[in-house]
């Protein structure tokens, strides 16, 4: 049997400050999210594209739990495998050690690189380029590893990307307990299976998915709740049909109610403030969802 060849770039990393394991991917190819990313809190992440071997995520997770370095399950994997000229792998284990694999048999333009923590890696790519402004993207974006994630996928596509075109596009990022209501480790899991330009839908879904479950904001985007910001959101509020009024008064207790219902009905509570602030996301939700009325 032929299988389509996964047309991909990823990068997989961990991050130093505190731990989280995580993968990003964009592929001309559909729900990419449901064959290379493979990670497990506080042991690894693999990601395992090209001609893909998805055995690769869950056996080689299962050995860095054993104990094994990333170096060492690589190894492992290829050595066990007929066809390992035709896979693109990238590891990296709980301690940032990393590990990468490009066949020969690969399609071109196909290569990694590996640094400290992570690997960029692509095949059927417009160049090198991609994979080398992915590293400068990586290397130089301030912030957790989400946002480094991104940044680094952004700019591989800028760069040409997958040569085919895109489709779909995911981002997993675990950490212990960092999952709904620390019952799972699944901190981000977002997919986008099949769009036009689904690096573009995955930043629109995490931003929803962020709002929804995480509390990663930078405290500098909270605004206080007076004047211009008090009326604003008064206003859209009124728009909406949550109050029936707008009070002259900078922000009264109805006002606040009817804004802690409309955060409640659109699952936002993760981000809801009782000190008189709002957080810059949720306020131009609020304003594009009363504009769209």
């Amino acid at each position: 049997m032929i299988f389509p060849i996964l047309s991909t770039f990823s990068v997989v990393a961990r991050d130093p400050e505190n731990g989280d394991l995580g993968i990003i991917v964009q592929s001309k190819f559909p729900a990419v999210g449901s064959i290379v990313p493979w990670a497990r809190a506080e042991i690894g992440a693999v990601a395992t594209q090209a001609w893909a071997n998805a055995s690769y995520g869950p056996v080689g997770l299962d050995l860095l739990e054993k104990g094994m370095s990333a170096p060492e399950v690589l190894k492992s994997l290829l050595e066990a495998d007929e066809m390992a000229e035709h896979r693109q792998v990238g590891i990296v284990d709980s301690s940032g050690r990393v590990a990468a694999h490009t066949g020969d048999l690969c399609m071109d333009w196909a290569g990694h690189i590996a640094g400290k923590g992570y690997i960029c890696q692509g095949n059927i790519l417009a160049g090198e380029s991609v994979i080398a402004d992915m590293v400068s993207a990586y290397e130089f974006t301030q912030g957790d590893l989400v946002a480094r994630l991104f940044a680094a996928l952004k700019a591989g596509q800028a760069a040409g990307g997958d040569r085919r075109g895109m489709q779909s596009a995911a981002i997993l990022v675990v950490r212990k307990k960092g999952g709904y209501e620390g019952r799972n480790d699944r901190y981000v899991d977002v997919r986008v299976d099949d769009h036009p330009a689904p690096i573009d839908e995955l930043e629109r879904v995490f931003r929803l998915y962020d709002m929804t479950l995480l509390s990663r904001e930078d405290p500098s985007q909270l605004l206080t709740i007076d004047g211009d910001i008090g009326w604003m959101i008064q206003n859209a509020l009124f728009k909406l049909g949550y109050i029936e009024d707008v009070s002259s008064d900078s922000f009264p207790s109805s006002a606040k109610d009817a804004l802690q219902e409309w955060i409640n009905i659109n699952n936002f509570e993760n981000k809801w403030r009782d000190d008189g602030t709002i957080w810059r996301s949720i306020l131009n939700y609020l304003l594009n969802d009363a504009e769209g009325h």
